[in-house]
């Protein structure tokens, strides 16, 4: 029997990305209003092995539930194994993702390689969720250039438990490139009753409320907006709401960056690395970025990072 998805507190979701969606910035994007968030694409071969290194990715904070885990593999009963392990590690939803366009997963037969092997997606789909006590949802993209499938790909995966679909409207040749086709969401949401949860170029109020007009979906999902950016969520929240666009000030901005840092130290996921990137990543498209980019480059300590970031507001 199919579980319900649960009612969220807002329309807006954080996508799964890797080396984006830690617990610090899941929690940081909770706070503005994101109403479900989910660890990055985890290997669930790894996961049914116990491995240390890919669990402490799956490590949440209850501030952040409702939470979901997403893994990948075509290995249906390592799929259920990790489903059954991240179940007992207190996540609300598991999610399969049957969509990534990354060259080294599909090689495995993973992702979106799987979008050709619809037998083997619904015996996934039908194993999983008749396994575990919680929801299962799946992620896809459209389909192959040659091949739009996601319609029929959405209809197996209700038939066979899945509680919510994720469409990526891009094709698993267009990776991240091109344009997002829409219509193949709004085409899903017409073929099936289970929520339909869009993503693909919502950058901003508008393209959300654009979205939400052109395909009737029941959710959004943010990935690329909401990078350095975990206040999109708040935006986007407000305008459907109130119908005003608000603005975060550079120093608001700023003040982020250094929330999401003491974050990362205080669940010892602080590196050097991260906060380089990040650092990058919070101040895209504020005066000054091009150069601090420019001095982060030779930059080897933290103090030196906090001086350059403080100094964009100073």
């Amino acid at each position: 029997m199919t579980k319900s998805f649960p009612e969220l507190s807002s329309k807006i979701i954080l996508a799964p990305m890797a080396d984006i969606t830690n617990i610090a910035f899941r929690i940081m994007c909770k706070k503005y209003g994101a109403s479900l968030v989910s660890t990055e694409l985890l290997s669930a071969n790894a996961i049914s092995r116990e491995n240390n290194a890919v669990l402490k990715l799956a490590l949440f904070d209850k501030s952040e539930k409702p939470v979901s885990c997403q893994i990948f593999s075509q290995n249906t009963k390592n799929l259920l194994k990790a489903a059954k392990i991240l179940e007992n590690k207190g996540f609300d939803i598991i999610d399969i993702n049957f969509g990534c366009p990354s060259k080294k997963i599909i090689e495995q037969g993973s992702g979106g390689a799987l979008l050709k092997r619809k037998n083997k997606i619904a015996e996934i789909i039908k194993a999983v969720s008749s396994s575990i006590k919680i929801p299962l949802t799946a992620k896809i993209r459209s389909g192959f250039k040659n091949r739009i499938n996601a319609v029929e790909i959405a209809k197996i995966c209700e038939e066979n438990g899945a509680s919510a679909i994720t469409i990526h409207a891009r094709t698993v040749e267009q990776e991240y490139s091109g344009k997002a086709d829409w219509k193949v969401i709004a085409d899903v949401k017409k073929a099936v009753k289970i929520p339909v949860i869009g993503n693909g170029d919502v950058f901003n109020e508008k393209d959300a409320e654009r979205m939400f007009k052109e395909t009737s979906c029941d959710y959004i999902m943010i990935g690329r907006g909401a990078i350095g950016n975990p206040f999109i969520f708040k935006q986007i929240n407000h305008y459907l709401k109130a119908g005003e666009i608000i603005k975060q000030t550079k120093e608001d901005k700023i003040k982020d960056y250094f929330e999401y840092i003491e974050l990362a130290k205080k669940f010892n996921i602080f590196s050097i690395k991260d906060a380089k990137s990040k650092a990058q990543e919070f101040t895209k498209g504020l005066e000054g970025s091009v150069k601090l980019r420019r001095e982060l480059n030779g930059v080897k300590e933290w103090v030196e990072i906090e001086r350059l970031m403080k100094s964009l507001v100073m």
